[in-house]
């Protein structure tokens, strides 16, 4: 039920809910589509891709406090996802977002997002977070820096350059 949980969030214009099996047909549709998700790690994902990733989202939830959001609009309608993810590279716990193109260019990847960041700090006592953007990806690179994030390295991945941006905030007597 909505509210209970306290993994979800709410902020003036979004309602944000952990990922379940209800999900399923909006990501599906969302990583299937080329010009939602063309430039996430990855890229593309069939349907059965994309089933196992959300049952492994689930588990992230049960295992660590913290894991992936279907954003939503208050009245409903789901515009992308946004969250945290231990990276297999070994840098950290990374923020993620993608949104469909038709909810671009109005600041809510960056209230999500900055939302996502807000919780991986002060409830899940995370002091750093990463987030990776290709250096072409000049709309996630503007989001993550409007939230604070600055970039710290850069690497090449199948000659893509990727640029890695951190948070860090410490906590009181920390």
């Amino acid at each position: 039920m909505i509210g209970l949980s306290p993994w979800n969030l709410t902020t003036a214009r979004l309602r944000m809910t952990p990922v379940g099996y209800r999900d399923l047909p909006d990501l599906t549709a969302l990583k299937g589509d080329p010009r939602a998700y063309a430039l996430m790690l990855g890229g593309v994902r069939g349907p059965v891709q994309v089933a196992e990733e959300l049952a492994q989202e689930i588990r992230d939830w049960g295992a660590h406090g913290y894991g992936m959001w279907a954003v939503r609009a208050l009245r409903g309608r789901f515009l992308g996802v946004t969250g945290l993810m231990a990276r297999a590279d070994g840098r950290g716990v990374a923020l993620r977002f993608a949104f469909w193109p038709e909810a671009r260019g109005v600041g809510l990847a960056r209230e999500a997002a900055g939302a996502a960041l807000n919780y991986a700090h002060d409830s899940a006592g995370l002091a750093r977070v990463v987030a990776v953007a290709r250096e072409d990806n000049f709309a996630s690179r503007t989001v993550l820096g409007s939230i604070g994030m600055a970039e710290v390295e850069r690497f090449t991945r199948d000659g893509v350059l990727l640029l890695v941006y951190q948070s860090i905030r410490r906590h009181a007597g920390g």
